[in-house]
């Protein structure tokens, strides 16, 4: 996963002049993220469905999260694992609407279930869509 570009995606970059590892940025995901970067990343993944956030995160637990204004550790996980697929979706894809063509539309290497809502679901399923963009990627995919 391109850390980097996940966290920039989300807005949760690293300062211009700060060196940043991938360590850095795991330690930024256990402080957990800001509300903003739910945000952001519903609105690259479903800009015209406002409730998708609440797949990402439930509307109890969003609710409980504003008032310490960031999300859990667990629940930064989850958007950075969503925001790295979008990147690397993102690169095979070209631009976003295909990209979000692809996350959103049933796939037969997936048994026939949309990508998004494999990597909505656990780590495993984001493994099997991260296999599908490889095999995209090198031109061996259906």
């Amino acid at each position: 996963m391109d850390f980097a570009a996940a966290a920039r995606l989300l807005g949760e970059e690293a300062s211009a002049h700060a060196a940043v590892s991938d360590a850095d940025y795991m330690a930024r995901v256990s402080r957990g993220f800001g509300l903003k970067a739910l945000e952001r990343l519903a609105e690259k993944i479903s800009p015209a469905d406002p409730q998708f956030k609440y797949r990402i995160v439930p509307k109890a637990s969003l609710a409980r999260f504003k008032a310490a204004r960031r999300l859990s550790s667990q629940q930064s996980v989850v958007l950075m694992r969503i925001a790295g697929i979008w990147v690397e979706a993102l690169r095979i894809w070209q631009t976003p609407e295909e990209t979000r063509g692809f996350l959103n539309r049933p796939h037969p290497l997936l048994g026939e279930r949309a990508p998004i809502d494999l990597v909505l679901e656990n780590e495993l399923g984001a493994n099997l869509v991260r296999s599908v963009l490889g095999r995209l990627d090198t031109g061996s995919a259906v």
